[in-house]
């Protein structure tokens, strides 16, 4: 765990094993209160997870903790990928993840945005001139996302940098998770959250809570060991059991 004091924000990066790092892009509605840029993080509220599984055969996953939401890095090789972007001003914590990491803006190739809400993707007009890269958003969410560079829309099943797109519509029509089925690593976006134990999307800002609730079941069905939630701790350990038993529990 590093723990780098900057000094427009606390940037706490948490490193696992096996996926990539998302960012969202985001437009009208949001996921969270705030649409502000994010605001430091206490050290107690901005706790760090445990690193996940040993090992850097498929690549390291490392957090970007923006205060109430998160950004993740994936770097393999000489190459990275970003999931989710935060909000508007997190390129310079993103940034500076990326150097943490020993990594850099030149590295990156891939970013990915799970959704178009303002807290996940707000940061993309500071990232994007900074980085050569394919931006990538689910089909159904590319319309409602501003962009100075063309998106890439995907859909369910596609594959980029070795990670599996799941379709996970509910929270947002076009709503996209990461998973890397070769560590059971999935980047949920907003389609999960462990803000109060595991949860789905907040039904607050989410467009068809039926649709949420079999997008909870689908990933269920996955085999995921590892979570990377947009909202709360990412869930290193239990995760299976835990998102096995949400989904028997939901309704919808």
């Amino acid at each position: 765990m590093r723990d780098l004091r900057l000094t427009r924000r606390h940037l706490l990066v948490t490193a696992g094993s096996g996926i990539l790092g998302v960012t969202v892009l985001n437009t009208v509605t949001g996921c969270s209160k705030s649409t502000g840029p994010a605001t430091p993080a206490s050290p107690d509220a901005a706790r760090t997870a445990s690193a996940g599984a040993t090992g850097t055969a498929a690549g390291d996953w490392q957090r970007v903790n923006l205060s109430f939401v998160s950004a993740y890095l994936l770097i393999r090789g000489d190459e990275a990928a970003v999931v989710d972007l935060g909000t508007d001003g997190s390129a310079d914590s993103i940034g500076s993840a990326l150097t943490a990491a020993g990594s850099g803006w030149g590295a990156v190739r891939h970013v990915l945005l799970t959704h178009q809400h303002p807290d996940h993707a707000g940061g993309l007009a500071g990232v994007a001139p900074q980085v050569k890269a394919a931006i990538y958003a689910g089909e159904a969410d590319v319309a409602g996302i501003t962009s100075a560079q063309p998106l890439q829309p995907v859909k369910d099943g596609d594959e980029i940098f070795g990670l599996r797109i799941i379709g996970t519509p509910g929270h947002t029509a076009g709503h996209i998770s990461v998973f890397d089925p070769s560590t059971g690593v999935l980047v949920a976006g907003d389609a999960l959250r462990t803000t109060a134990g595991l949860v789905g999307p907040d039904p607050k800002y989410t467009a068809d809570t039926a649709q949420a609730a079999a997008s909870v079941r689908k990933l269920a069905a996955l085999g995921v060991k590892t979570i990377l939630p947009g909202h709360g701790e990412p869930l290193t350990s239990g995760a299976g059991d835990a998102l096995s038993k949400l989904a028997a529990s939901i309704k919808g």
